[in-house]
């Protein structure tokens, strides 16, 4: 364990043994949108079908290694139908927003500026492989990229889907802090008040315990890393996950580490970690991010 390894998610995933991670979290590559450099990359399949059909491929290998007690995190984005898309970079990735279909084979699967609907199709495919689907999150970014479109809406927010696969597994509720619109309306002169997690209570012990379960919705701002990989996300997505889905001494997988969030939020944490990914130069900016982490001790009070 505590290991990045320069392999393909697929072939990572079968190299581990039944029921030995306690939590995955990934963001896999996203349809059509960079080029990794690798004859076994996922994401420049033909058709969005067969690029599902692949995720599920590795998917269903990582619910064998994880354990029935365990939770997924998938960070998926859309595409549009044939939308800009960008050409390869000196890192092995890909520059966005420039024009260049070499290498996407099939344009006409939906019509033309049709939001794909990757996240849904990849969600209802993996349900059907007998994953049990928990939640359905939104990362929402309140720094979101501009966008010069003039014909839709800005999209600022990616979906996160919470997975597992029995009924009964392991889950920290989180608490956050509870906002003046879910007391609502004073009624009557004995003082209850409405539209709260375990229906009526009394105000004076809203005041004593001003927390509720944390919400579906997560305003987070992206942030970036020093070194040049698009597709990173923020340590605090990953630390809301972690705390939520991985007990103590846990063991965290991500299959397509890619720049090794991931895996320096596990180890800053304490928490031991695996990561695959398929292009050498983003493992060599992971382990870089790794060597300036430390662990933070966590002592029970």
């Amino acid at each position: 364990m505590n290991e990045l390894l320069h392999i393909d998610a697929l072939s990572g995933l079968k190299s581990l043994e039944d029921e030995s991670v306690d939590c995955i979290i990934t963001s896999p590559p996203y349809y059509q949108l960079r080029d990794y450099g690798s004859d076994l990359q996922i994401g420049l399949e033909n058709s969005f079908q067969e690029y599902i059909d692949n995720l599920v491929q590795v998917f269903s290998e990582a619910k064998r290694v994880l354990k029935g007690s365990g939770t997924m995190f998938i960070v998926i984005g859309d595409t549009y139908s044939g939308s800009s898309i960008g050409m390869k970079n000196s890192n092995g990735g890909i520059d966005v927003n420039v024009r260049d279909y070499s290498f996407r084979t099939n344009l006409n699967e939906l019509p033309r500026k049709s939001l794909m609907q990757i996240p849904s199709r990849l969600a209802i495919t993996l349900q059907d492989d007998g994953w049990i689907l928990r939640n359905e999150i939104i990362w929402h970014k309140p720094n979101a990229m501009p966008q010069s479109v003039n014909d839709r809406f800005t999209i600022d927010y990616e979906k996160i889907f919470f997975f597992v696969k029995q009924r009964f597994y392991y889950f920290n509720q989180i608490k956050e802090p509870m906002k003046s619109d879910d007391i609502g309306n004073v009624r009557g002169s004995k003082g209850v008040i409405g539209n709260l997690n375990s229906g009526l209570r009394d105000i004076k012990s809203i005041r004593t315990e001003p927390l509720r379960n944390k919400r579906s919705i997560w305003s987070i701002p992206t942030k970036g890393i020093a070194e040049s990989h698009f597709a990173t996300y923020p340590d605090e997505l990953v630390e809301i996950m972690i705390e939520a889905g991985c007990p103590k001494d846990g063991v965290i997988l991500d299959p397509f580490v890619g720049s090794g969030t991931t895996a320096l939020v596990a180890k800053r944490k304490g928490y031991k970690y695996i990561g695959f990914d398929i292009n050498q130069e983003y493992l060599k900016i992971a382990n870089k991010r790794l060597k300036k982490t430390p662990v933070v001790i966590q002592l029970d009070l």
